[in-house]
């Protein structure tokens, strides 16, 4: 983390919590638009950097998402806690790319080709450090390479959904999808899908 900018300065620093997260407090000095400087008192959670996939079947006219339980989710007043997301996770140490090769293996069971970046998010830059870069990949849904549903040493029960893709996007509008990387890639989609897919009925 920086600790200076031109307009902040972090005067101190304290870990309140390691394991997962990373939860830290910072105290900050930043100089306002019209010169003066306050005092900002910020509790900041990292975990690491992320990167997430878009599954596309051109042929199908689909998408392969996962749905799984979010704990923070379920808290929030989810009605379950169950998400309907795209493949999704930490780097763990590979490259983006990597890891959403990794990612829609063990979740989906689908080898990704086309693999292609479109941009990184920060999804909650008030407090979370996570950087998510988000992808695109094609994937043949009829042809499974291999069982996916998760990592069960790591708690993971994951149910593989294809849609077609204007069934998914409407999700968005109705509620049915809430996670904010899968809107950004399924509105991705809504403006692109036309250099993705041949014409003509799913």
């Amino acid at each position: 983390m920086a600790e200076t900018s031109s307009t902040i300065r972090i005067l101190d620093r304290k870990t309140v919590w390691k394991r997962f997260i990373h939860l830290q407090t910072l105290v900050l000095e930043q100089r306002r638009a019209d010169g003066r400087i306050e005092r900002l008192d910020r509790e900041v959670h990292d975990h690491g950097h992320a990167a997430a996939v878009l599954l596309v079947d051109p042929a199908r006219r689909s998408v392969v998402l996962v749905r799984q339980f979010r704990p923070g989710a379920f808290l929030g007043g989810h009605p379950d806690g169950y998400l309907l997301e795209v493949p999704a996770g930490l780097l763990d140490g590979d490259s983006p790319e990597a890891a959403v090769s990794r990612e829609a293996m063990e979740e989906t069971g689908y080898a990704v080709s086309g693999v292609r970046f479109l941009f990184d998010t920060y999804v909650s830059p008030g407090t979370l450090t996570e950087r998510v870069s988000c992808f695109v990949a094609t994937v043949d849904a009829g042809r499974p390479d291999g069982a996916g549903g998760g990592v069960e040493g790591e708690g993971e029960d994951i149910e593989i959904v294809e849609m077609p893709v204007d069934e998914a996007c409407a999700l968005i509008a109705s509620g049915g999808i809430v996670d904010a990387k899968t809107i950004l890639l399924l509105q991705w989609l809504m403006l692109e899908r036309a250099g993705l897919m041949p014409a003509g009925p799913a």
